[in-house]
């Protein structure tokens, strides 16, 4: 797991939620937002926690500098699960949007490389970095 490095501004994180679904599509959204974290883009936060509504993790969530939500199909769980916890400011990345459908996604090295891309796009400009 890759350490926590505050930006040097001081600013709240850059938090990353994502899909992790049964699908293949599920299984790429989570791979990117877990190489984002390494890569140092940003850092993935727990989604189950603001279904949950657990407190600490809504109050972090709260604070954060720019929030990214990555799903990986148009069902739109992860946005979904922000709404409906009372989010409404932070970008969204769907993976069918980027051509990738179910069943014909793998999480594979390119694929993974491709929606870490879209994602840092998304976040570039968000505060600092």
């Amino acid at each position: 797991m890759a350490e926590d490095k505050p930006c040097s501004c001081g600013a709240a994180p850059k938090l990353i939620f994502s899909c992790s679904g049964g699908a293949d599509v599920g299984a790429l959204a989570d791979q990117a937002a877990r190489k984002m974290t390494s890569e140092g883009v940003g850092r993935m936060f727990c989604l189950a926690g603001i279904g949950g509504r657990v407190s600490g993790i809504v109050k972090t969530t709260e604070a954060a500098q720019a929030i990214l939500a990555i799903d990986g199909c148009p069902l739109n769980c992860t946005k979904k699960c922000l709404e409906e916890a009372g989010f409404n400011n932070f970008e969204h990345l769907n993976l069918a949007d980027l051509g990738f459908q179910k069943g014909d996604s793998p999480a594979s090295d390119t694929n993974i490389a491709a929606v870490v891309q879209a994602g840092a796009a998304k976040l570039t400009g968000k505060g600092c970095s």
